[in-house]
């Protein structure tokens, strides 16, 4: 299937965007008409069938296999507490889950556990909102620190025509937003001051993850709403991470997917863990024998 750039508006909501607040049209040089995109799967909901736009091949969307990929647990307490051996013991585990797929669970990491489920539920709050609420974080953000990369999206459908994921997203960098309290004021200046609670639950949970990898970061919330025909598209196509390292909070639904051994396998989620795995540019940078698996 030939997927190509969105040139032209793809609308996948009802009814039209032109009567919501701060959402307006503009016209270019050429006069062809700029309109806000969006993903609003309460309106798609409603509908029997999908839109093809959001149809995979069917060598996408097959189903995965039962048996779920073996990933670690790595024990980071013992690292934590200065204890030598411990600490060897989950450098092996890392090493070996490096060579063999990249991916590995990480326990007593101590991010704690009620903010871990605050920034869940913060999460779901977010996406619960009204379509023209979300909207307004829609590719906002200062100039320097990647705006582009930021923001609310629905279903990248501003960006391409077909293959698209269903899900709806929510990203912001962390340490390029500088201060004490930068995630906070990202929120407030781009939804409104109501949203301050939730910027500083953002503000922490960022701290905590950026206690574990100790560099410049993205967040981003990832919400994959119901599809009544689930069988026909996915909530994320297969890619590699392009960054160096990522740390995955899944909820108890799961979804997470790795191609190793010629098939689909999935990582079963693990109460309290963290998933980490490597991505292109740890590759990069360690060549070894470290590589990047499809999830």
């Amino acid at each position: 299937m030939e997927c190509s750039s969105n040139p032209t508006p793809l609308l996948l909501c009802h009814p039209p965007l032109d009567n919501l607040d701060k959402e307006k049209s503009t016209v270019d040089t050429n006069g062809s008409v700029d309109r806000v995109i969006a993903f609003d799967p309460s309106a798609l909901r409603h509908q029997r069938k999908i839109p093809a736009a959001f149809i995979w091949p069917s060598i996408d969307a097959a189903s995965t296999d039962d048996d779920g990929l073996a990933v670690p647990a790595v024990d980071l307490s013992g690292f934590a507490g200065g204890d030598a051996a411990a600490t060897a013991r989950a450098a092996a585990q890392v090493r070996a889950a490096c060579g063999a797929h990249g991916f590995f669970h990480v326990i007593g990491h101590g991010v704690d556990a009620c903010l871990a489920r605050d920034a869940l539920s913060c999460m779901a709050g977010f996406f619960a909102l009204p379509r023209a609420r979300k909207l307004r974080g829609r590719g906002r953000g200062s100039r320097s620190a990647g705006s582009a990369m930021w923001g609310y999206a629905g279903a990248h459908a501003e960006r391409f025509t077909c293959m698209l994921p269903w899900k709806e997203t929510l990203s912001f960098g962390y340490r390029e937003l500088g201060g004490d309290r930068g995630v906070v004021d990202y929120f407030t200046s781009n939804l409104g001051e109501e949203f301050e609670s939730m910027g500083w639950i953002y503000q922490k949970y960022c701290k905590a993850m950026k206690d574990l990898s100790s560099h410049s970061s993205i967040m981003r919330l990832n919400y994959y709403p119901p599809c009544q025909e689930p069988e026909l598209t996915l909530g994320t196509g297969p890619h590699c991470d392009p960054t160096a390292l990522t740390i995955l909070h899944q909820d108890d639904v799961g979804g997470l997917e790795v191609f190793a051994d010629g098939r689909w396998r999935p990582v079963r989620p693990v109460d309290g863990a963290l998933v980490v795995n490597i991505g292109d540019t740890f590759m990069v940078c360690d060549q070894r024998f470290f590589f990047t698996f499809l999830r």
